[in-house]
């Protein structure tokens, strides 16, 4: 069968019985179109492609750079064409089963360096002090806002974990938090001095404000949760930034995040200790910060082996 016949084929079939959409088919007769033209340079007739020779076009889309989602794309449109084909009785196997999907990599988080956050707390306690520091704040938010950030910044809890506490959390012992996380999992982190200071500041202002004795959240707001939005939060935290010489693009309620994991692990903390900090289900998800670990060891031999110089 010729390529273009049968990718005419597969599009009826993906139309007439899946009701794909036009984008879905315009954009499965591009893979398939581009796939039939690299094997065509090749002696190959798409239908009769083999595994060899889906993984020499796989391969040719890496060294042009393309990224591993694209080539993902490509091979899964590549499945649907050769399972239409094994189907319709055209081909006794299907060349793409023993394909692997290109491994997408995992970005490293963007990481505040310590110094970084030692400045914005040091301007977030600053307006806290001295509100007037900051236009048109006010002394319950400017206080707000620094026990948010020491707060989030001595725990690494989630943005919604955070906003979402219940002011009988902050009560009970300031010196631990229970925090519910996902798949309602919880979880003690522990708060530092500073942090504990500045929620024992906030509470204050915060239980002398009208009816706040019956809003449940430790960070009350006129929303429709009744707590504080966390793009409230990310907002007033960019804000900060701004004010304090930092850009704000660099800094983002997860970047803090980020930094508490990385600064641990910086500092000698263990992995496993980390992930359970983090609420992290699977290691998996905590070894996205191993590049630390793997600096720290390379500066660990540099400076104790023998013969590192």
């Amino acid at each position: 069968m010729r390529s273009a016949a049968a990718i005419e084929n597969f599009l009826e079939m993906m139309s007439a019985e899946r009701g794909a959409a036009e984008n879905t088919l315009a954009s499965y007769a591009r893979d398939l179109e581009s796939v039939a033209e690299f094997l065509a340079a090749r002696g190959v007739r798409l239908p009769d492609a083999a595994s060899s020779d889906i993984r020499a076009y796989l391969d040719e889309m890496a060294s042009q750079g393309f990224a591993a989602t694209s080539q993902a794309r490509r091979l899964s449109a590549l499945r649907q064409f050769f399972r239409f084909l094994f189907t319709e009785g055209f081909r006794q196997d299907d060349p793409t089963g023993i394909l692997d999907a290109p491994k997408k990599e995992r970005p490293l988080p963007k990481i505040m360096s310590e110094d970084a956050v030692g400045r914005l707390l040091d301007r977030a306690k600053l307006e806290a002090d001295e509100p007037d520091a900051a236009p048109g704040a006010d002394t319950l938010r400017a206080t707000r806002l620094h026990a948010l950030i020491e707060t989030l910044y001595a725990t690494g809890m989630r943005v919604s974990e955070l906003v979402s506490l219940p002011v009988t959390v902050a009560r009970s012992d300031h010196r631990f938090l229970l925090i519910r996380g996902k798949g309602a999992k919880e979880r003690m982190v522990p708060l530092s001095m500073t942090a504990r200071q500045s929620m024992t500041r906030y509470l204050g202002l915060r239980d002398a404000q009208p009816g706040s004795e019956a809003n449940p959240w430790l960070f009350p707001a006129f929303s429709e949760s009744g707590h504080l939005a966390r793009q409230v939060f990310a907002r007033e935290l960019k804000l900060l930034a701004a004010r304090a010489g930092i850009s704000s693009a660099k800094v983002s309620p997860h970047v803090l995040r980020h930094a508490f994991a990385s600064h641990l692990l910086q500092n000698g903390a263990d992995l496993r200790a980390v992930q359970q900090l983090l609420g992290h289900s699977d290691i998996s998800t905590t070894q996205i910060y191993t590049h630390v670990l793997e600096e720290r060891l390379h500066q660990l031999v540099a400076k104790h082996h023998p013969l590192a110089d």
